[in-house]
């Protein structure tokens, strides 16, 4: 490695050592470049049986107020896996759960753990539990953002494409959490991004404006219609998620009518490059937001996709530990 390189890396590990991850806005393009490939050297050692224990000896506290499966999972497993422990809690059976303030919980934790992940439906509360920690709390999802599952996606993407700067996007579905990480993340390493929504499921406004402020900084660009195929068109990616979210089960009749023409399906996917990858957060609902026969074809990427949550936080770990 040139020495000018072991530098630039030496200052960003210094950089990112005590830190939050609450969002990717908060982040430089330098810093998720290097929590990147500092996933596949994990995912690589991880497969080889040569993973440092580089952890030994620190404790993550896991809060949860969802349901979860992959963060969960690859959050302990990840802790394992560089010698750590991980520790479930449920906010429920939390004092917060029954009053205690954010204030008091953060200071609290602080004096047991090294880090907190937290899975929210607040980002307003994660955003205090942070500001009241002395240790790196990182964002598991929240209402707003979901950094962690970005990382994932836009590793998933490198290990297919290999350099992801210049290669298109397609985001088709609601403009929630994910979409609004996935997007400044995407713009952050230079792709070109086009999201389609139906209409009253926009993206957030002020969101989009930064993530095309970084697209402009890098080289991308960012752009939003109501019409997927102009999305789709000559896509690398396409990229889609649940139309009802976690706590939006009230409105699922209304949101299926709304989303009619926004399914991921083999006439969709014929405008995008023949190569194509498909990528899905999941849980999917196979024949809503996607047809079967992407999903579970040659194209999908989304089990590997859900498998590099595990490195890609690996990398966050070990940065900010």
């Amino acid at each position: 490695m040139h020495l000018s390189s072991i530098k630039t890396t030496k200052k960003i590990e210094g950089q990112l050592k005590g830190r939050n991850l609450l969002t990717l806005l908060d982040y430089t393009s330098e810093e998720i470049d290097y929590l990147l490939q500092t996933a596949l050297i994990m995912k690589k050692d991880t497969k080889a049986g040569k993973l440092p224990p580089i952890l030994q000896g620190k404790t993550l506290g896991m809060i949860f107020e969802k349901h979860s499966t992959r963060t969960r999972i690859s959050f302990e497993v990840g802790m394992i896996q560089l010698g750590g422990h991980a520790m479930f809690m449920n906010a429920k059976d939390l004092q917060i759960g029954r009053g205690e303030s954010v204030y008091d919980t953060g200071n609290v934790l602080s004096g047991y753990l090294d880090a907190v992940m937290i899975r929210a439906n607040s980002h307003e509360m994660v955003k205090e539990l942070a500001l009241h920690s002395s240790i790196p709390v990182i964002n598991g999802l929240t209402d707003i953002f979901h950094p962690c599952q970005a990382l994932a996606d836009l590793l998933t993407m490198i290990e297919v494409k290999g350099s992801v700067a210049g290669k298109k996007l397609a985001y088709v579905g609601d403009g929630n959490n994910v979409a609004h990480s996935l997007v400044i993340g995407a713009a952050h390493m230079g792709m070109h991004v086009a999201v389609a929504t139906p209409e009253g499921f926009e993206f957030n406004q002020d969101l989009f404006v930064k993530a095309k402020k970084i697209a402009e900084m890098t080289g991308g660009s960012v752009m939003q219609t109501y019409n997927p195929v102009e999305a789709v068109e000559s896509a690398d990616v396409v990229y889609t998620d649940v139309w009802t979210s976690m706590g939006q089960e009230e409105e699922a009749a209304a949101r299926l009518e709304a989303f009619k023409g926004f399914q991921i399906n083999d006439q969709l996917v014929s405008h995008a490059k023949k190569n194509y990858m498909f990528l899905h957060c999941l849980p999917a609902h196979r024949e809503e937001e996607v047809a079967t026969s992407v999903i579970d074809g040659p194209n999908s990427y989304v089990f590997q996709q859900a498998e590099n949550r595990l490195h890609a936080q690996k990398a966050v770990l070990a940065a900010l530990l």
